[in-house]
């Protein structure tokens, strides 16, 4: 079934309806709170020391001088950590604070409160560290393959993990092949980039525990992670979601949140921290840079005989999601094509370069990027069309990935590869309107030297977690009446880090309970964990426990119906508050059936077991629900000076079914704007391990002037294995906009172009 987006904007408030978000006018008007914004009575400020190097030794620090200034309560190091010194998202490998040494340029090293910002950062500014130099490691590829090169975390190993991908018999495959293609790909490191810097409110509490009031991913395992550092119980740090001005991955791993409450114990005030733009490029992780190796063996007709290839990404200085990471570049490192032979090899590595964790693609972006970029070659060597030799590959259900992986969903590939060719073209680009044409309002062209490309590009995600992990999501809903009127209230910790998770939850409530007022409560540790807003996988989890908790508040109140009719009601629903006859007919009101009481449930939600991959073989059911999206890309560029004009994006992605289409076209543009940023622009620049761009005036990200025109043909397949048939819809944009805008680059240009960002000194010809 194809929808349009503008076909299915009804304007309801239930699932299938373009509900408005209830923070949509407040953050237009620039009302909304968000968690820079916090405040309390008697609060001070809190800022952090870091380490100007990328890697030395400690040989003192000296706290002396910042604990005279005036106004300062608390300079904390090391020492003054009660419980564990170390955390970690997957391995407790980073330390609160540093103690013998740093590891990477702005790892934390102290922290400071003081009553005025201006004076903490003084104060700071007056510790004295000593530090022993050290040269840094940052060659990832020798922190991979190399056994001699020196180590970053003293005689742990700097493979975080390797993991392979074995399949079919290669001698054979090398010998049966017709056409060979190889190619070398390097991914640069990308910035989530989001706009609310990281912050947050600690307030020590009468119990002698801590309320932190913060932007994050992931309440509960922020949650895990804090309490072994205070030395406190868990349930002595309790956290509420403050509002999220972004995340996209950053927000996942710790940032501020151990300091915050280290400083308000201490001081026995609230704190309150708040990065500035510079610092949050040094607070969070990033996405992993790649380097890639593919070779591609095919029979002349173009049809894939085998895949060789290695992926090194690099972790930087701490493991944070990495082995993750590693685990879906290689699961997904072939990309969406039926492949009979494969040799692969995933590393990601610890360097004295910044740490990378997730970020939206998440491992797939960058193999995406290497295996798109293989198959035109494919199609050049072939003498093919780009888009033939994908649908002559392209996966379809019932088809066995690399790791043995069967796809028992739809997987209507060759039809969106076809949808997407069928797009017609965008009219030629006059000269009429300079910004119509590379460089824009620089004037610097009126046409001449300019030329266009198209280029096509697909990629495979997976959806929710994978690898075995108990991957769970939990609902409270309670139904009563308020004012006479039936109302839900939802109680989840899934964090809204923007994506409309709040809107959905209601819908989910109207649908399900039929009522109108449903009121979702702010997302906090008083009920069980929903996981993290990552991986595309909220809707999926925290929508089916919504879904779970509100049927069974619809069975006690079709029980408490029977009772007061005295009678079975086989087949009853809950619609527009009341309670609904198998036949059609109401029979009671809510308000009569509730008779001032409250219907309350919680449950948890899990999707279907998955199994980790085989460490020798890279075998195994990992994944959970794979997405795809294709994308064509049309683009003008001026080859004399390098300068590109993407003119037109359309994008054809199968979401399964959808709940929110306003919300879901938004997350199909934003996925796409993000890619198109990796392909063109975004790129922090490390040499020798030093941050060289840590600024939006350096670090550039697309603009309104820089995205185009999108066409969205958007198709539902339901997914039997999901709630209401959906599948997660953040994600897949992001990989395969990339690699079809880098495609129609080379169209326009003929160069080859195998590093993003592309930058005009890869295109020009002048």
């Amino acid at each position: 079934m194809v929808v349009t987006v503008e076909a299915a904007r009804r304007g309801g408030e239930a699932l299938g309806d373009s509900a408005l978000r209830p923070d949509g006018v407040l953050k237009v008007t620039g009302e909304f709170a968000y968690s820079s914004d916090l405040w309390a009575d008697d609060m001070v400020w809190g800022v952090t020391l870091r380490s100007p190097h990328p890697r030395a030794r400690i040989t003192g620090i000296d706290v002396s001088e910042a604990l005279a200034v005036p106004g300062v309560h608390a300079v904390l190091t090391h020492e003054d950590v009660p419980g564990e010194k170390f955390y970690g998202l997957e391995h407790h490998d980073q330390p609160v604070l540093a103690i013998d040494q740093v590891r990477y340029q702005g790892e934390p090293v102290a922290l400071v409160a003081a009553d005025h910002p201006e004076t903490a950062r003084r104060a700071r500014d007056r510790i004295r560290v000593g530090y022993e130099v050290l040269e840094p490691l940052t060659d990832a590829r020798r922190a991979a393959l190399d056994p001699s090169y020196p180590k970053v975390h003293g005689d742990r190993s700097n493979v975080v993990r390797h993991q392979p991908i074995r399949v079919g018999d290669m001698a054979h495959a090398r010998r049966v092949a017709e056409v060979v293609v190889r190619g070398e790909y390097e991914v640069g490191m990308q910035d989530q980039a989001f706009l609310g810097p990281e912050s947050g409110l600690a307030v020590p509490a009468e119990d002698g525990g801590v309320d932190l009031f913060v932007a994050t991913q992931w309440l509960h395992v922020d949650q895990e992670q804090i309490a072994p550092c205070l030395g406190l119980p868990t349930g002595r740090v309790r956290l509420t979601l403050a509002g999220v001005g972004g995340a996209f991955g950053a927000r996942e791993d710790l940032s501020m949140q151990i300091h915050a409450c280290l400083l308000a114990l201490r001081t026995g005030r609230p704190v309150k921290i708040v990065y500035g733009r510079e610092e949050s490029f040094f607070g969070h992780v990033h996405r992993h840079p790649a380097r890639l190796r593919y070779e591609h063996g095919a029979t002349r007709d173009g049809r894939l005989v085998y895949v060789d290839a290695e992926i090194v990404l690099d972790g930087g200085a701490y493991a944070s999601s990495t082995s993750a990471v590693v685990g879906n570049a290689a699961s997904l490192g072939v990309g969406p094509y039926e492949v009979p032979n494969v040799r692969l090899d995933a590393y990601g590595v610890y360097t004295n370069n910044p740490p990378c964790g997730a970020m939206r693609g998440f491992g797939a972006v960058q193999a995406c990027f290497a295996y798109e970029s293989q198959m035109d070659k494919v199609a050049e060597a072939c003498g093919l069309d780009p888009v033939e030799v994908r649908i002559r590959n392209a996966v379809a259900e019932g088809s066995r990935l690399a790791t043995g992986q069967v796809i028992d969903m739809p997987a209507p590939l060759a039809a969106m590869l076809e949808d997407a060719r069928a797009f017609p073209a965008p009219p030629p680009t006059g000269t009429a309107d300079v910004r119509d044409l590379p460089g824009g309002v620089s004037n610097t062209t009126h046409g001449e030297g300019v030329r266009r490309g198209v280029g096509y590009a697909v990629g495979i995600k997976n959806i929710c977690y994978s690898e075995g992990f108990d991957d769970h999501s939990t609902a409270r809903v309670r139904l009563e009446t308020v004012g006479g009127e039936p109302a839900a209230l939802v109680h989840t910790a899934a964090a809204e880090v923007g994506q409309g998770l709040v809107t959905l939850q209601a819908q989910i409530a109207r649908t399900e309970l039929g009522v109108r007022q449903v009121t979702v409560a702010p997302a906090d540790t008083g009920v069980g964990s929903a996981g993290s807003s990552s991986a595309s996988r909220q809707s999926y989890m925290t929508g089916g426990a919504v879904r779970a908790a509100c049927e069974a508040v619809r069975e006690r109140v079709i029980e408490l119906a029977e009772e007061r009719l005295g009678r079975s009601l086989p087949g009853a629903s809950l619609h527009d508050g009341r309670v609904v006859a198998a036949d059609g007919l109401a029979v009671a009101s809510l308000a009569e059936v509730l008779a001032g009481r409250a219907v309350e449930e919680t449950r948890e939600f899990r999707h279907r077991r998955t199994t980790a991959l085989d460490p020798l073989t890279g075998q195994g059911d990992s994944h959970v629900q794979f997405a795809f999206c294709v994308h064509r890309a049309v683009v003008d560029v001026d080859v004399e000076l390098g300068l590109v004009k993407v003119v037109e994006l359309a994008a054809v992605q199968d979401v399964g079914r959808i709940l929110n289409p306003l919300a879901l076209e938004g997350q199909i543009h934003g996925g796409s704007a993000q890619g198109l940023g990796l392909a063109l622009m975004e790129e922090i620049q490390v040499r020798d391990g030093v941050v060289r761009n840590p600024s939006f005036t350096d670090y550039l990200i697309p603009t309104i002037l820089d995205m185009p025109p999108m066409r969205t043909r958007i198709l539902e397949n339901a997914d039997p294995h999901a709630p209401y048939g959906l599948r997660g819809a953040g994600e897949p944009p992001t990989l395969s906009s990339t690699p079809a805008i880098v495609a129609a680059v080379r169209d326009a240009t003929g160069r080859p172009l195998t590093r993003i960002p592309v930058r005009p000194e890869h295109i020009s010809c002048g």
